[in-house]
């Protein structure tokens, strides 16, 4: 019975990760990819079925972590927080955002990959997909808000779906345009300042 040489694992990941990102999915050469990791095409198929799923590895890891970002926003229980807590969720905190970003720029080049190199694979949408489902998420919020008397205007989930796309394309453009991390942090600002949540939900 033969061992599976894991050593080829790394180098595999490594040099896809390149080819997409230069290429992107449509025209990275899958021969390419397997002549500047020192291995056959055959050493690919038998790990994976094809490039999407090679694709889909390389990826996998950032879309785990994202998933789990969206997982945590979208069980929360509401029955466990104070009025003041429910608000602050609307508040654009300099902190919490930052935060955000950092956790992003660890993770900037697949998630790039996911936002710019997809095209061809299930992630083509990837950054639409995900501002549906973070509206889901705001909506849960913005509900519970408007429950309880501190959020005073109307907002349906289509007018709901355009504000979080908007939010999240400010929040992905730094990232496509390559900002430095000093650019990154003076943008934090500017869109803590841009994005009041609690005036354009008539908070109290």
């Amino acid at each position: 019975m033969s061992v599976r040489d894991t050593s080829i694992d790394p180098r595999l990941l490594k040099s896809a990760r390149d080819e997409f990102m230069e290429h992107g999915f449509i025209k990275a050469d899958l021969k390419t990819i397997c002549d500047n990791a020192g291995i056959t095409t055959g050493a690919v198929y038998k790990r994976y079925k094809g490039k999407e799923e090679l694709f889909c590895a390389v990826v996998q890891d950032t879309v785990d972590m994202l998933d789990g970002f969206v997982s945590v926003r979208t069980k929360q229980e509401f029955s466990d927080m104070t009025d003041e807590e429910v608000k602050n969720t609307w508040v654009m905190d300099k902190r919490f955002m930052l935060d955000l970003f950092k956790m992003l720029w660890g993770i900037r080049g697949d998630f790039i990959l996911l936002l710019e190199r997809s095209a061809g694979t299930k992630y083509e949408n990837y950054g639409h997909e995900f501002a549906l489902r973070m509206t889901d998420a705001y909506m849960q919020y913005y509900l519970e808000a408007r429950k309880r008397g501190l959020a005073h205007e109307d907002i349906s989930k289509t007018e709901m779906h355009v504000l979080c796309t908007s939010f999240w394309t400010a929040i992905y453009e730094p990232f496509v345009h390559k900002m430095t991390w000093k650019q990154i942090e003076e943008h934090c600002n500017v869109m803590c300042r841009f994005f009041d949540w609690t005036r354009a939900f008539s908070m109290k």
